[in-house]
């Protein structure tokens, strides 16, 4: 069996792909999956199914370091007038094999969704995305870019919260703080979509992928994408110095992707 190269993106299904990927390898995984049948990927949606998705998470449980992490962005199709739920169902099943569910963030998208008159609900405006660890996290790299107010005033505390939740009062002349100019953002991130022209028919968003990888990854690391459709994942990991493996099952899209990335590497 012919061991994994990394940097390079296999034609391949994952399922038999990951199989070469030793355990306890992956630092992180970014990926997006089949929605239900949101999408054909030239006729390839057949070849998914909730079975298949278990086979895959069980892969991705063996293939994830301990402490790493997992970035599952998956929506859900309405069908009869319902929503699948199937997100959720993912959800539960990585939990019910050992993932912990360490957040569950919601992409939302800068895009303008018709209205859903037919069944009577407001715009679709986001996407879930599932944060799932094989154990506790080792890696944070809190993005801090959301403004504060009052950014470089001076103010006087006089308690500060302890960690086990108790208030620690100082002397009567307080603790004096500069106000940040920048603090954390919340686990909600509106991103731009991508709207460029390039042959695929769902385009993760450049950004998207970046932030979570430099969130749970270090330089140097190894990052999977099962799903790396047009590459965008193995160009985030090109700009932040970061390793990549990964699969994508039709032929047309690798040859996207691999022009993408040629593209990312002669411009960094």
């Amino acid at each position: 069996m012919t061991m994994i190269e990394l940097n390079k993106i296999y034609n391949e299904d994952c399922l038999e792909g990951m199989k070469r990927i030793p355990d306890n390898t992956i630092d992180l995984t970014v990926t997006s999956p089949p929605y239900d049948n949101l999408r054909t990927y030239n006729g390839n949606i057949e070849q998914w199914s909730f079975e298949k998705f278990q086979a895959i998470a069980k892969e991705l449980y063996r293939v994830t370091k301990q402490g790493g992490v997992v970035v599952w962005v998956v929506g859900d199709a309405t069908i009869k007038g319902s929503e699948t739920g199937t997100s959720f169902k993912q959800a539960l099943y990585f939990k019910e094999i050992g993932f912990n569910l360490h957040d569950t963030m919601i992409y939302e998208k800068d895009t303008q969704p018709c209205h859903d008159y037919r069944n009577r609900r407001y715009k679709q405006y986001f996407e879930y995305m599932f944060i799932l660890s094989k154990g506790k996290p080792k890696t944070y790299n809190e993005i801090k870019d959301v403004p504060t107010k009052n950014a470089g005033k001076i103010i006087k505390k006089a308690t500060k919260r302890l960690p086990n939740g108790e208030m620690r009062h100082f002397a009567e002349e307080g603790r004096i703080v500069k106000i940040k100019e920048f603090m954390a953002r919340s686990n909600i991130w509106k991103v731009n979509t991508d709207k460029r022209e390039i042959g695929h028919p769902a385009i993760f968003p450049e950004q998207l992928a970046q932030d979570h990888i430099i969130s749970w990854s270090n330089e140097g690391d190894i990052v999977l994408d099962p799903f790396i459709g047009s590459g965008t994942t193995a160009i985030a990991c090109i700009n932040t110095n970061r390793n990549y493996i990964g699969f994508e099952l039709d032929k047309h899209y690798c040859d996207i992707a691999n022009e993408r990335i040629q593209k990312a590497l002669a411009e960094k």
